[in-house]
C-alpha cells in the first residue's frame, strides 16, 4: 500500500531525507520524488516485502527515476532479493538517480512494547487460523501423494513378487528332496546293519563298526557348529538350506535380493505413514486421542 502527498507538503520534510516511521506495526518510508517534486510515503511489509520489490514500487511512482538501488553504509550494493526487514535493521544509501540518500530506521525495541505484544499476538492468531483452514487440506494432498507412492511401490513388487514365488518353490521342493533323501540314507543304513548283525556277521564285529558309526556322526554334527556356529537342530538346518538354495536360484535368475527388500521397507513405511495419515482423517479426533486409544 502507497499514499502520495501533493506538492504543498513538500515543505514538511527537506527534500534530501528520506524518513522512517511505524504506523499500525508497519514501517511507512517517505521521501521525495525527482520529477514530480513530491512527498510519496510508502507502507511496506517487511516480513514478504523484498528490496527489488519496493525500489520497483518507487520507480513505477515516479517514471523519471531511472536508477534506484541501496548500498550498505560500507558501500557494498545490497542484493534485490534481501527482506526489507532485514534491510530496516542497521542504516542504508538510498541512491535515486545521482542523489544518495542516508537512511537510519528506528531502533524496533524503542516502539511501543503493547503494540509490539499486539502485533505478535495478531501473528499467532493468524498462524493458529491458517493452521485449521489448511491442515484438512494439507493432509488430503499428503494422503494422494502416499497413494500414488503406495500403487507405484506395488507395480515395482508385481514381477518380483512373481519371480520370488518360483524361486522359493523351487528351493523349497529342492529342501524337501534333500531331506526324504536323508531319511532314505538313514533308513538303508540301518537296514545294512541289521543284515550284516544277523545275517552275515555276529554282533560281536557289528559293535565296533557301529560305534565308529555314531563317533562318525558326532565329528560330523560337531563340524556342522564349527563351520556355521550353530548347533544341528533340523528346522534350523532346514532353513539354512533353504536359503542356500533361494539365494543360488536367485543368481541364477538374476533377482535382486536387496532391491526386494528396500522396496518392501518402503512400502511397509508408506502403508505405516497412510495409516497414521487417515485415523484423524476418519476418525475426526485429534492425535493424542488416537495415541491413547492405540
Amino acid at each position: 500500500w502507497r499514499r502520495c502527498e501533493g506538492a504543498p507538503y513538500s515543505t514538511l520534510v527537506p527534500s534530501d531525507e528520506v524518513t522512517i516511521n511505524y504506523r499500525h506495526g508497519l514501517p511507512v518510508i517517505t521521501l521525495m520524488l525527482p520529477t514530480r517534486s513530491e512527498r510519496c510515503q510508502f507502507t511496506v511489509k517487511p516480513v514478504v516485502t523484498t528490496v527489488g520489490a519496493f525500489l520497483q514500487d518507487v520507480q513505477r511512482e515516479d517514471k523519471g527515476i531511472e536508477r534506484a538501488e541501496v548500498f550498505a553504509t560500507d558501500g557494498s550494493k545490497v542484493s534485490d532479493a534481501t527482506l526489507m526487514e532485514v534491510l530496516l535493521m542497521n542504516d542504508f544509501k538510498l541512491v535515486i538517480n545521482d542523489t544518495a540518500y542516508s537512511v537510519s530506521p528506528p531502533v524496533k525495541d524503542k516502539l511501543n512494547s503493547e503494540h509490539a505484544t499486539e502485533m505478535e499476538d495478531i501473528k499467532s492468531l493468524v498462524h493458529r487460523l491458517f493452521v485449521a483452514l489448511h491442515l484438512e487440506d494439507h493432509q488430503i494432498r499428503k494422503e494422494r501423494e502416499l497413494l500414488q507412492k503406495v500403487d507405484h511401490l506395488k507395480e515395482e513388487l508385481l514381477p518380483l513378487e512373481q519371480m520370488k514365488a518360483r524361486i522359493m518353490n523351487s528351493a523349497d521342493a529342492k529342501t524337501s528332496r534333500l531331506l526324504w533323501v536323508g531319511l532314505a540314507l538313514m533308513s538303508a543304513q540301518g537296514g545294512a546293519l541289521a543284515w550284516l548283525t544277523w545275517w552275515v556277521y555276529s554282533w560281536d564285529i557289528m559293535e565296533p563298526v557301529t560305534y565308529f558309526i555314531t563317533y562318525g556322526s558326532a565329528m560330523a554334527f560337531y563340524a556342522y557348529f564349527v563351520l556355521t556356529k550353530q548347533d544341528y537342530i533340523y528346522p534350523h538346518a532346514k532353513d539354512r538350506q533353504f536359503l542356500h538354495y533361494f539365494y543360488r536360484k536367485s543368481k541364477k535368475q538374476h533377482f535382486n535380493v536387496e532391491r526386494y527388500n528396500k522396496l518392501k521397507d518402503d512400502l511397509a513405511e508408506a502403508e505405516e505413514s497412510l495409516r497414521r495419515l487417515r485415523q484423524p482423517l476418519h476418525l475426526r479426533l485429534p492425535i493424542q486421542e488416537i495415541s491413547d486409544k492405540d
